[in-house]
């Protein structure tokens, strides 16, 4: 079994080269299995096509992301903190890996299976991360409690998201994550905070 686990791994980070250099949509299963070192039929002994390939591969590397991001937020009781945690080390994460950041921001978009078929629990505990977050803020009054944490979890995921797809897309040296991420820590957290409550960055 372990030896299996392992086949599937190493055609899973094979994927991640092979999706991000050429793309979903012009990749082909040959190409996967020529990265991996296996024969094509190998291939088809632990995916159906190329769809099961990135489904299988999103579900591995956001288990390992998720994993990640509540060992490190769980360390913190301020939620002003996690958050700041939160948006550090997302962006963190796209410049640790940019193969992964590439097929996650703009590959995973090209697969119709996955945008229409495909149940996205993973994505959805991600967003939970960020609303559980924001809950805690509102619970312990560091929070305003007038607006809705779900439609503030998908605002602050939003855009966070759009600005790593344009740092992918733009190789643009000036356009440097970590000032992002402050930028991003200020403005988001300024508008959670209760009104007159001030700077307290």
């Amino acid at each position: 079994m372990k030896r299996k686990n392992d086949r599937k791994l190493q055609i899973i980070e094979a994927a991640i080269k092979i999706f991000a250099h050429k793309g979903f949509y012009h990749a082909k299963v040959a190409d996967v299995a020529k990265e991996a070192g296996v024969a094509d039929g190998t291939i088809y002994l632990h995916f159906k096509n190329k769809d099961d390939i990135l489904i299988s591969l999103f579900e591995i590397k956001m288990e390992e992301i998720l994993s990640r991001f509540h060992a490190a937020i769980n360390k913190k009781t301020n939620p002003i903190k996690k958050l700041k945690l939160f948006i550090e080390l997302y962006f963190k994460l796209i410049e640790e890996d940019q193969n992964l950041a590439e097929v996650f921001q703009v590959e995973l978009r090209q697969s119709s299976k996955f945008l229409k078929d495909y149940h996205n629990q993973k994505f959805i505990d991600f967003l939970n991360i960020i609303g559980q977050i924001i809950k805690e803020g509102q619970q312990q009054g560091e929070f305003r409690s007038d607006f809705h944490i779900n439609t503030m979890k998908i605002a602050i995921f939003g855009a966070l998201d759009e600005l790593a797809r344009q740092w992918i897309l733009s190789n643009d040296p000036k356009f440097n994550l970590r000032d992002v991420a402050v930028e991003m820590t200020r403005t988001i957290v300024a508008g959670l905070l209760p009104i007159n409550t001030g700077d307290v960055l």
